[in-house]
């Protein structure tokens, strides 16, 4: 299976998927853009609040070609970070007081400066997430030893696990995907991760596989609990419950099964203001693989940078001038704002 960016599908264009939602929002359902629906809430423009988390897409290369990847990662895509957008990245942080750096892909591990930049990273006492799809793990014999890396670092590991059998997993993620991410898990509980009194956190990322809303993310965490003690004797700290965002491959998947307007009509009827107050693009700067900075990793994917012109570029990161932007919002975001919300934290509200 080939990227959406190596098929040159029309929804590798970025402003074809824009105009594609706005349409189907605004003309074919009838419904307020996400705009009016904020201005309705007070909360348009939306503001950021204090700066704590520094994203960073280390390049859209994976060793996976997930069916709902709103990054359209996969081995042929060639889009990496530089060491040297890299070095400006600690600059920044260096000189701001961002307490956490949460790195992601692609998988980030395939970055040839993946582990110096993490070291970096945890010498200047930040607390480092990595996004992790497991199968990186036991996919080469050079990265058999991450889960003794991340120990060793303190690094925070989001695991990528559509659910805990391997039917739902594999239809979403490849065949096989769900024995690799269980020998990945296993063994990272076996330095430690997830197991209690340890200190290493190992979070657990459920998306829907399929044109629906997540459930509650305290009873699917209870169900993963149960099953993955039960039956494989794994554990971890927590689960994240995220809404598939409808751009890139996931907004493929929608038009092609004729999911695509009753999901966004899904969307918009389920708006949650509260969720709204809570959205990540609120406390979270998003740096791209060549270093242009965005509100959140869907706007990096729609090419929606940052309103602030002349701090759009990493080398010139400016956390005052950021902190008095106004976040940029499209017909995506209601992915964000539905129900309980949808973060790379899980639930908003």
């Amino acid at each position: 299976m080939k990227s959406l960016h190596a098929l040159h599908h029309q929804l590798s264009d970025t402003a074809t998927q824009i105009e594609i939602l706005e349409e189907g929002v605004g003309q074919k359902l009838n419904l307020p853009l996400f705009q009016e629906k904020m201005a309705t809430a007070n909360l348009f423009p939306l503001k950021p609040t204090q700066l704590e988390i520094f994203q960073v897409n280390l390049g859209y290369m994976c060793n996976q070609v997930c069916k709902h990847c709103h990054v359209d990662a996969g081995p042929d895509r060639k889009e990496i970070m530089t060491r040297e957008t890299m070095e400006q990245c600690l600059r920044a942080l260096a000189e701001s007081d961002i307490p956490t750096v949460d790195m992601t892909g692609g998988a980030p591990e395939m970055n040839p400066h993946f582990r110096w930049f993490v070291e970096q990273c945890h010498a200047l006492g930040r607390h480092v997430m990595v996004r992790c799809n497991l199968t990186i793990i036991v996919a080469n014999p050079k990265y058999h030893d991450l889960p003794e890396f991340y120990r060793d670092h303190g690094v925070e590991v989001v695991s990528s696990l559509p659910f805990y059998n391997a039917d739902k997993t594999d239809r979403q993620r490849g065949t096989g995907v769900f024995k690799d991410s269980v020998r990945a898990l296993k063994m990272l509980n076996a330095v430690g991760y997830g197991m209690e009194g340890t200190g290493l956190k190992l979070n657990l990322v459920y998306n829907p596989a399929g044109a629906f809303l997540p459930g509650s993310q305290e009873s699917l965490k209870r169900q993963f609990k149960r099953v993955l003690r039960d039956e494989f004797e794994i554990e971890f700290n927590d689960l994240y419950a995220i809404t598939n965002i409808p751009i890139s491959r996931y907004l493929d998947y929608l038009i092609s099964s004729g999911n695509f307007e009753g999901y966004m009509e899904k969307l918009v009827n389920s708006f949650n203001p509260a969720a709204a107050q809570g959205v990540m693009c609120r406390n979270t700067i998003s740096v791209s693989w060549d270093g242009y900075l965005f509100d959140c990793d869907f706007n990096q994917m729609l090419e929606l940078p940052v309103a602030s012109p002349a701090h759009q570029h990493i080398r010139d990161f400016n956390a005052r001038a950021l902190a008095e932007r106004d976040i940029v919002l499209n017909q995506h975001c209601y992915g964000c704002t539905a129900g309980a919300g949808s973060s790379c934290g899980g639930a908003t509200a």
